[in-house]
């Protein structure tokens, strides 16, 4: 999508969308194209659109920005035969018997600026003020931003250093003792973070009379909160347990430090799978409180987190307010700000604005890695570009030509890789000659976020079962193993286009359901039964099985899974509320009664 040009008056504009504009000297048309390769066979078919341009490069330079107007296009592929050389996403894979080891560090020559720009297809002359600009004001009336937010920072003064125990407080044997195994909980998690359970660190610290924070020092209440954010999914419990120690430092008199409020800001935007305008109006408020009462000024970071959660939950006109406010504050823009940007936009479904982030964030010397690419990746096929995603996909596959053995990358992996291309960001803008060498060490090959987001969008969205296994091979080729989010995203796909005569047969989801089964037993990484995993199981199979086979699928998971009692029964809601459906025609469900929602 570009940039609309601006429409001459101001009530015509909602009436002149059908007719061209004076500024145009074509309309705007849909042809059909057939491509082949020479060989008779039809590679792809495609209907774009006929764009039109302005007449003259005045009324372009007027605004500032392009004037291209373009009409919707539709694109539909047809599969080629397997040898004809098509651009659809089962293009060569590198050979992995030329691969030489994981370590980029021994490549001879780095990726430029060029050739990172080039796995994006197409830009438009435009950046993303330009963008940003277009969306607060589609017309481009230049109409006057509005006031506010006006803050007012608290003067009061915190004793963020208020010393927290006594030296000579008399403690019991007992506490002294619960202390002690506090301590050693806490430095054990954050040496190793993913060895140590959360829960009982949190149930060694309740052990503590109230109030518990007064009978530890300074340096354990601080690397007592940094424990308990360190968690890959931020759930509900993991958020009660983080503000559950919170609240005891705030009735206790004691200060948060500015990462703490940032974490408690992290906490209450993102504990829930998809933020709503109650998240948003939940981080809000603990910024207003951050600021105005506590006199802890905002980072980055925090503008970091309040744009990407008004951005998820929708409230696009926050996220604007917000990016302003960064940008009055004098902040400069570091990789998560540039990757929330390119999520922002792929939001709005702008995707000239997505190329202009990328661009942005590349020029601003920041590395580019899968991470990056695959928020890309979602904001094109969020947008419709599917062509688009598929080059940049495209380009991860080849950039691994020399390299065999990808590394698994978990939640402290990935952590510490960003941490680290951050710091080469930063060496590179003071140093630039060593910008060369650290690209050699940054990786942009196809991880499991990149097969996730691509299964999701070909399986759930489309039902295309081809290219679905096509991918599931290349992920076998890259050594990447199944996830539970691949399961959930083929359960899921079992349960939509599933059925009689479809591709998506019975035969293929029991197969994918003993693989599953066997990936559980085994203990692999990444995998459990969660309430969204039995939903969508539940619903794949009653396309197919009887009720005895239903109800032998329910005692499987129910035997392995690790649900809390509300879990367990919102489960047993989804089973009775297949079992009564039309299609079992069953008189009652007293037999559900032994199978008890709390077992």
């Amino acid at each position: 999508m570009r940039i609309l040009s601006r429409i001459d008056g101001s009530i015509h504009g909602a009436i002149l969308l059908g007719t061209p504009p004076p500024g145009l000297s074509s309309v705007s048309q849909l042809s059909g194209v057939r491509v082949s390769h020479g060989s008779g066979n039809v590679a792809w078919r495609a209907f774009f659109a006929v764009v039109g341009r302005c007449r003259t490069a005045d009324s372009r330079r007027k605004h500032g920005i392009s004037s291209t107007l373009t009409s919707t296009r539709h694109i539909s592929f047809a599969i080629a035969r397997p040898d004809t050389r098509s651009r659809r996403l089962n293009c060569s894979v590198p050979n992995p018997h030329t691969g030489h080891g994981w370590n980029r560090t021994l490549t001879q020559e780095a990726r430029s600026r060029s050739e990172l720009l080039d796995i994006v297809d197409q830009y438009d002359d435009t950046t993303v003020e330009e963008h940003l600009e277009f969306l607060r004001d589609p017309y481009l009336r230049r109409y006057a931003p509005a006031d506010g937010p006006v803050l007012r920072v608290s003067d009061r003064i915190e004793d963020v250093n208020l010393d927290s125990v006594d030296p000579l407080q008399w403690k019991s044997p007992e506490e002294e003792d619960t202390i002690l195994r506090l301590q050693e909980a806490v430095r054990y998690k954050l040496r190793r973070p993913g060895t140590s359970n959360l829960d009982e660190i949190f149930e060694i610290y309740q052990e503590l009379p109230a109030p518990r924070v007064s009978l530890i020092t300074a340096s354990l209440r601080h690397q007592l909160l940094a424990a308990l954010a360190i968690t890959e999914k931020k759930n509900t419990r993991a958020m009660l347990r983080y503000f559950a120690v919170v609240t005891d430092v705030r009735n206790s008199g004691f200060a948060l430090t500015r990462p703490e409020w940032n974490t408690a800001i992290s906490f209450a935007s993102r504990y829930v799978g998809r933020s709503a305008v109650a998240e948003v109006e939940a981080a809000l408020e603990l910024w207003r409180e951050m600021e105005n009462v506590s006199g802890v000024r905002a980072s980055e970071v925090t503008f970091n987190i309040l744009f990407d959660v008004a951005s998820k939950a929708g409230k696009f006109l926050v996220a604007e307010m917000l990016y302003d406010e960064m940008l009055n504050r004098g902040y400069s823009f570091n990789r998560y700000h540039h990757v929330s940007l390119i999520h922002y936009f792929g939001l709005k479904l702008e995707t000239s604005g997505v190329r202009a982030a990328y661009k942005k964030m590349i020029e601003s010397g920041e590395f580019i890695d899968t991470t990056v690419l695959n928020c890309v990746i979602s904001a094109f096929l969020r947008s419709g570009e599917r062509e688009s995603a598929e080059r940049v996909y495209n380009k991860m596959k080849k950039s691994d030509r020399r390299s065999k053995w990808i590394p698994a990358r978990d939640y402290t992996t990935q952590k510490a890789i960003t941490k680290v291309l951050m710091m080469f960001a930063k060496l590179s803008r003071r140093h630039p000659d060593l910008h060369a060498n650290f690209h050699q060490a940054t990786s942009i090959s196809p991880d499991i976020q990149t097969y996730r987001i691509l299964i999701n969008y070909y399986g759930i969205k489309l039902g295309d079962l081809s290219t679905v296994v096509k991918l599931l091979d290349e992920m076998k080729w890259f050594r990447i193993q199944l996830h539970g989010s691949i399961f959930l995203a083929l359960f899921k796909s079992f349960g939509k286009f599933g059925g009689l005569g479809s591709d998506w047969s019975a035969q293929k989801l029991r197969s994918v359901w003993k693989a599953y089964i066997d990936s559980l037993d085994s203990k692999a990484d990444g995998l459990e039964i969660s309430t969204w995993m039995v939903a969508a199981v539940l619903k794949a199979f009653s396309r197919y099985s009887s009720r005895d086979e239903m109800l032998d699928v329910y005692e499987d998971m129910r035997s392995r899974w690790d649900l809390e009692p509300e879990g367990s029964r919102f489960a047993m809601h989804c089973l009775r509320k297949i079992l009564r459906s039309r299609r079992f025609d069953i008189q009652s469900i007293d037999i559900l009664r032994g199978y008890g929602a709390g077992r």
